[in-house]
């Protein structure tokens, strides 16, 4: 027997496990959700097919320009956009005959899903119609990180620009770490900020194990799966030291192909130093 006091208090209890329950699968739910919608919108950002060039060379000379149309008298600065024209008229002249070098600058924004590797795609595949040996690519490249296969598929976009012979440079003013360091690596050189995080090659993965909960609820949770590892680990069902076994496997695994990738690409660099899932600024990094 229990007086009404007790009652409530227990009331109480098993009310704030299953609310606690509750919240806990809805933030599976929209973890997974948002992944799946990131995915989607990335789809359909790259599904336009739209391809924007600007040429970088105009945006410096309009600075340029506007600049000394402050600081210059009005007679002055006319003279001075003469001779602009007339040298630039010769510049062109040269450029047609000498084949200048052109360099191509594209911007990939990483998030966690990816979601930018189909832009990615398009753009190396316009500038590869149309880039010669003697021109070059640079990519301002910022990404913490993110899926492996996202970041293995975006690290192939960069790849061919390589295998086509062009020179290849990545920029990273702040981040490029893990997945990002994947694809920076692959280029001939990788210009840093001082304060840019590099590095970071190592595999993570994680995720919240509610069973304990449900338990307590008097819940059971059926998986039933044909293969023996077909679920190693999850967040609903018991946690077995077979089951974490093999999912550190895959995650070593997943680790050793990250390291002989970074070594194909950087032979010089001492991998078993710096393969420690660790991450510095550039100036450290170097």
């Amino acid at each position: 027997m229990t007086n009404g006091y007790e009652a409530f208090q227990l009331f109480l209890g098993v009310g704030g496990l299953v609310l606690l329950a509750l919240v806990a699968l809805l933030l599976v739910v929209f973890i997974f959700a948002l992944f799946f919608f990131a995915s989607r919108r990335g789809g359909k950002k790259s599904s336009a097919g739209r391809l924007r060039l600007k040429k970088l060379n105009d945006k410096v000379d309009d600075h340029k320009d506007t600049v000394l149309s402050a600081v210059l008298s009005r007679k002055a600065y006319k003279t001075w956009t003469k001779a602009e024209e007339k040298k630039e008229k010769e510049h062109a002249k040269e450029r047609e005959a000498k084949q200048e070098v052109r360099v191509f600058v594209v911007d990939f924004s990483g998030d966690l899903a990816a979601t930018q590797v189909e832009s990615l795609r398009e753009q190396v595949s316009a500038v590869l119609e149309v880039a010669r040996p003697q021109d070059e690519v640079v990519v301002r490249l910022e990404s913490p990180g993110g899926v492996v296969h996202g970041y293995g598929l975006a690290a192939s976009q960069l790849e061919r620009v390589r295998a086509r012979g062009v020179p290849l440079t990545v920029c990273v003013d702040k981040v490029a770490a893990s997945g990002g360091y994947m694809m920076a690596c692959i280029a001939n050189r990788i210009l840093a900020a001082p304060f840019a995080v590099i590095g970071s090659i190592g595999v993570v993965a994680s995720l919240p194990n509610f069973n304990k909960v449900l338990r307590k609820l008097d819940v059971d949770y059926l998986e039933l799966t044909a293969g023996e590892y077909k679920r190693t680990v999850g967040p609903l069902a018991e946690v077995t030291e077979k089951g974490k076994a093999k999912f550190l496997e895959h995650l070593e695994d997943t680790h050793a192909l990250f390291k002989e990738f970074v070594s194909r690409h950087r032979p010089s660099l001492d991998v078993a130093r710096v393969a420690t899932g660790e991450h510095w600024f550039a100036s450290r990094a170097l």
